[in-house]
């Protein structure tokens, strides 16, 4: 057993994350969660939302409390809502 569960979890971290029928680039991935970092919050990068051209944040936690955060195409961010 051992031996399929560490290349499928293996796989499973190369792939891209998903959003809804849309996949999020890994790489679109880090730089949000680089961007967070230096905005003292935090996620689960699989609350990262696909939203028309940008990206939804939900559950994001920062050191002033918990936000759902929206996102352009540029990763500007567009909207923040303290939940």
């Amino acid at each position: 057993m051992t031996r399929l569960f560490a290349p499928a979890a293996a796989l499973a971290l190369a792939m891209p994350f998903a959003a809804g029928a849309e996949e999020i680039p890994a790489e679109t991935v880090t730089r949000i969660t680089e961007m967070l970092a230096g905005m003292q919050c935090e996620m689960d990068p699989a609350d990262i939302e696909a939203d028309g051209p940008g990206y939804e944040l939900d559950d994001v936690f920062c050191a002033d409390g918990q936000y759902d955060i929206e996102l352009d195409a540029d990763l500007n961010v567009t909207g923040k809502r303290k939940e």
